[in-house]
């Protein structure tokens, strides 16, 4: 865990250019059979998203992030046309990924193309689908499409709440360094009137002593 936020807080650091082709090789890298595991490719994007305030560098992103995601599912695919069945039996997918490699391998037969879709969607499953794919013999012609379209919805769904997010984070910032700690101090005055008024009033409440008789 240490090595990916090493490798997240470096991305965090790269000047633009750098930082949309490192985003688009983990992206890469995560829908290719087994390094979706270790590549944290939606995080990184979410980051690289971030940056992402103007138009331009919003459809550079997005378009990168599109092919690569597609690319990453075209290998994958490949990858499981020619090794099959046999990709279930590794170590990798037996230690991180079975219960996924069976459900991708499952909903496969039943919605076809449509499964490759949805699968960009959920985490772990999206990894597998497309070696799962080319196990199952889906045609290519079918996948690719699928695929494809699948990879162009999600990044545009994850850049678009990685800029809001950006955006949000530049607006508090923003907020705070033209007054915001004068409204932060109000509200922790406020408290503490609240409190001693509290106090005030549990002692109101409580009922008088009699005083002691002296025999």
């Amino acid at each position: 865990m240490a090595l990916v936020s090493d490798l997240l807080s470096w991305l965090q650091g790269l000047p633009e250019p750098g930082l949309v082709a490192v985003t688009g090789a983990l992206v890469f890298a995560e829908c290719t059979i087994g390094l979706g595991f270790v590549a944290p490719g939606e995080s990184g994007l979410l980051i690289a998203a971030t940056t992402a305030n103007t138009v331009p560098r919003f459809l550079v992103l997005w378009t990168v992030v599109t092919l690569c995601a597609t690319a990453g599912d075209a290998l994958g695919y490949l990858v499981g046309r020619r090794f099959g069945p046999r990709l279930r039996e590794t170590k990798l997918i037996r230690k991180y990924g079975l219960d996924a490699w069976d459900k991708a391998t499952a909903v496969l037969e039943r919605r076809g193309a449509r499964a490759v879709f949805f699968a960009r969607f959920l985490p772990v499953i999206r990894t597998l689908t497309p070696a799962a794919a080319g196990t199952a013999g889906l045609p290519f012609r079918k996948f690719l499409p699928a695929a494809a379209a699948g990879a162009f919805c999600w990044s545009l769904v994850h850049i678009s709440i990685g800029a809001a997010l950006g955006e949000a984070a530049k607006r508090i910032e923003g907020v705070l360094n033209t007054g915001g700690l004068v409204v932060v101090g109000l509200l922790a005055a406020i408290g503490v009137v609240f409190l001693l008024r509290l106090k005030k009033r549990k002692a109101l409440a409580e009922p008088e002593r009699e005083p002691e008789r002296v025999p």
